[in-house]
Order: C-alpha cells, then sequence, then structure tokens
C-alpha cells in the first residue's frame, strides 16, 4: 500500500477559472487546425526506427521549449523530459512514445512516409508510423501547450516524456535506468499516457481497471540431435521430430496446467530447422512467444517451458550434452496493470467529459512497456487508456462488410488523426487537472 499525494493541491488559487468540457474542447480544436494538424503531418511523413529518433525528440524538445518547459534531451538514448513547475502541488507525468516501425506504408496519403533509414543496428529498412506514435507525440505536444497557456487552472509539477523504443519494448527501460525519476524530482506521484487504437472507432475511448496488457517474453529453444542421411534416421537423433514433440507438448502448459480462470499464451512462431530434404540435420530452432498477466503465471510458464523441452529430450534418450538449451530474453515488457484507485478516478473524469463514449474494455494479451513506470520500487500508479481512431467511413464499411479495417501495425493503417488527437489531448489534460485539484488518490498498486 503507497499513500499517495492527496492534499497539497487543494492550494489552488480561489477563483481560478473553471474550464468547461466547451471551451476546453473548442480551444484544443482551434490548436489542432492552427498548430497541431501541421506538425501531426511533419511526424507522419518523417518516422525513425526505435532509438534512431533524432529529428522526432529534437521536434518535440523545440515544441515543448517554446511554450515553457524545461527539456533535457538524450534521456535513455534518444528520450526527453520536459518540467514545468508551477506552485505548490503533486507531480503528474505524461507520457508520449515516438518510434515508428521498420515497414513500407501503403496507405496512398499525400504525406505518407517515404522514408528509408538505418535501424539502431545498421540495417536498412522503410519506416512508416504504422502504431500511430504519430498522434501521439502530438497529443502531447497539444496537452502540454494547453497546460502551460493556462497556469492558473492548476498548481504543481508537470512532467512531460518523449519515449523512444516503445516498438522493440527497451525504451522505458533506457529511460528508468538513465534515473527518469531520480535526475528529474523524485518518482511522480502518477503517470498517465493513451494509446490510438484502430480498433475501435473514432471518438470512442476505453480503459482496463487492473491488468490491462500482458507480460511479453521471447523465448528461443535450440533442440539438438545427431545428424545422420535421410534415408537413414536410425542412425541419427532428428531435431525436427523432437522439435514437433516439444511443440505439441507445449500446448498443454495452458490447456491442462494453467488455471482456467487465469490466462496464458504459449506460441511457436518459427520452426526451423535442416537445409535439404534428405539430410537429417543436427539442430532445429524454436521461436516462442509467451503471455502472461501476473507474475506467478509467468513464471509456471517459462519454467515449464524448459521442463518440456528437456523432458522430451530425455525421453529421445539424448545425452546431456545434447540437452536443449534455452534463451529467455531478459529484458521483457511487463504486464500493464492500471491502478484500481486511479482508474475509477480517471474513468470518471473520462466520462463526465465524453460520456457514452467511455466504456470499460476487456484486457488484452498484447504488450507495451509503459508498464514500467509501475513497476519500480516507489509503486508509482499509471493508467493508461485508449482513443478509438478509425475513421467513420471506413468503420462503417468494415461493418458491413465483415471484415476488420486496417489498424495498428498494418501498412494501411491511417486513423482519423484529428479525432484521435484532440480526444486524447483532451482526455490527458482533464485527468491532469482532476488530479492537480483533487491529488492523486491513495491506493494499491499491483
Amino acid at each position: 500500500m503507497r499513500r499517495l499525494f492527496s492534499a497539497a493541491a487543494c492550494a489552488l488559487a480561489l477563483g481560478a477559472p473553471a474550464f468547461g468540457q466547451d471551451a476546453l474542447r473548442t480551444e484544443i480544436a482551434t490548436d489542432y487546425e492552427s498548430h497541431l494538424e501541421g506538425l501531426y503531418r511533419h511526424f507522419h511523413a518523417n518516422p525513425e526506427l526505435s532509438f534512431v529518433e533524432h529529428e522526432t525528440a529534437a521536434r518535440l524538445a523545440e515544441e515543448l521549449r517554446e511554450a515553457g518547459f524545461e527539456v533535457t534531451e538524450g534521456v535513455g538514448r534518444t528520450g526527453i523530459v520536459a518540467v514545468l513547475e508551477n506552485g505548490e502541488g503533486p507531480t503528474v507525468m505524461l507520457r508520449g512514445d515516438m518510434d515508428g516501425l521498420p515497414m513500407e506504408e501503403r496507405t496512398g496519403l499525400d504525406f505518407a512516409s517515404e522514408v528509408v533509414m538505418e535501424d539502431r543496428n545498421g540495417n536498412s529498412f522503410p519506416a512508416m508510423h504504422a502504431c500511430a506514435h504519430d498522434t501521439h507525440v502530438t497529443a502531447l505536444i497539444g496537452a502540454g501547450r494547453w497546460m502551460a497557456e493556462n497556469r492558473e487552472a492548476w498548481s504543481g509539477t508537470l512532467v512531460l516524456i518523449g519515449q523512444p523504443a516503445e516498438e522493440i519494448g527497451l525504451g522505458a527501460y533506457e529511460m528508468l535506468n538513465d534515473g527518469l525519476y531520480e535526475r528529474f524530482g523524485g518518482a511522480p506521484d502518477a503517470v498517465v499516457s493513451f494509446h490510438t487504437w484502430g480498433y475501435m472507432p473514432a471518438g470512442e475511448i476505453r480503459y482496463v481497471p487492473e491488468y490491462a496488457m500482458a507480460n511479453v517474453d521471447t523465448v528461443d529453444v535450440y533442440v539438438r540431435g545427431v545428424g545422420a542421411h535421410g534415408a537413414s534416421p536410425h542412425l541419427g537423433k532428428d531435431p525436427v521430430v523432437l522439435g514437433s514433440q516439444i511443440v505439441m507438448n507445449l500446448q498443454t502448459l495452458v490447456s491442462r496446467e494453467l488455471s482456467p480462470f487465469e490466462t496464458g499464451v504459449v506460441t511457436v512462431g518459427a520452426f526451423n530447422a535442416g537445409t535439404k530434404h534428405n539430410i537429417i540435420s543436427d539442430e532445429a530452432h524454436l521461436q516462442i512467444t509467451v503471455r502472461s498477466y501476473t507474475d506467478e503465471v509467468r513464471e509456471q510458464l517459462l519454467t515449464g517451458i524448459e521442463r518440456i523441452a528437456r523432458g522430451q529430450a530425455e525421453a529421445a534418450g539424448l545425452p546431456e550434452a545434447l540437452m536443449p538449451e534455452i534463451e529467455i530474453e531478459e529484458v521483457y515488457t511487463p504486464a500493464v496493470y492500471n491502478d484500481p484507485a486511479l482508474s475509477a478516478r480517471a474513468g470518471e473524469v473520462l466520462r463526465d467529459r465524453f460520456g457514452e463514449a467511455v466504456q470499460i474494455g476487456q484486457p488484452v494479451t498484447g504488450g507495451e512497456d509503459f508498464a514500467r513506470y509501475g513497476r519500480t520500487d516507489e509503486d508509482v500508479p499509471i493508467f493508461m487508456f485508449w482513443v478509438g481512431a478509425t475513421p467513420d467511413d471506413v468503420w462503417a464499411e468494415a461493418q458491413e462488410t465483415g471484415e476488420a479495417p486496417p489498424s495498428n501495425h498494418s501498412p494501411f493503417f491511417y486513423p482519423d488523426a484529428e479525432a484521435a488527437i484532440t480526444t486524447a489531448g483532451e482526455g490527458m489534460i482533464a485527468i491532469a487537472l482532476d488530479l492537480f485539484d483533487e491529488g492523486v488518490p491513495a491506493g494499491e498498486t499491483e
């Protein structure tokens, strides 16, 4: 249990203006038309890959400096931190991620990306904002501009972070390891973020209290065998057969070992072995993704993979020297756990502003490294919500045909940028104002 800031924000000046729904919405819409739309188009046309978001970070830093923030660049390699101190009160952090994906855009937009660039390893790829991080950065700027221009409406410290490398699950890890909390006034009282989502119509908002997204683990299993001629399998130990047995037995981890009240996914996404029709190879390689919510289930699934792989090898008569080698990626993506008390407050704020457009959704087994901001020793409460982005006409056509619309990570995905950016911006501002005004609710983090 962590007691959080609750009272100091009542130091808001008496008589500070109240910003109603219509006024705030109008101001955000005006800023979109005059400034943010051009920014969005710039970011969309100029995506950058994970940990090479140099120009994106520089533009974000420039925009926030002009708004009045004190900005530090190069946090966690290419991340930026912008701080706006405004009297006594809680510290609220808003996060936006910046990186694009290594894929060729096929939307046909007149501002579509034509970028081809080197990734952090020096390999050349086309780049596209296929996960709408361009809307995230733009909405973050919009929220920061409004908060800076309306300081009489709140009291406390606002911290905005432009996070790199969400797509490879390392950006939050690097920023925290680079002293994000220690270097910028200590751990915040709350961290809030959003994600533009193509599986929802534009203008809708969803959030999930408690577990919202999954732990994501990457596992490689190197199955050993004894090579032989394909005509003489009895003279070898076939790693393809052994690997197949491992794959089939892995299916029982969820179906027969995991409680039906828990969630887990074990997917073998790649199985590679051999070079020719008539050669029994001496190795097979399984690439596995593992999804879970709780740390206990995560450990159960990971140890189960090792047990099954080794058990099948022993059953095949392999010696100790040829036991499978299991590699579990050390830096994994932890589950997003939306603090229950913060979720209740933020959800109420969103419903007050957007009414029936706000719904409580279901957890998903995708991953988001936003989780790491709540996984430090300080137990900072975090909250993420989702903003629908599919244009009305595209959504209507999808409902008629029964085919899913192009969504995140599709080369054809293009969001209703105005709806996504203005809705998300208004939502983040409203939540921040409430936390500054009422204080962050005390709650129990995961």
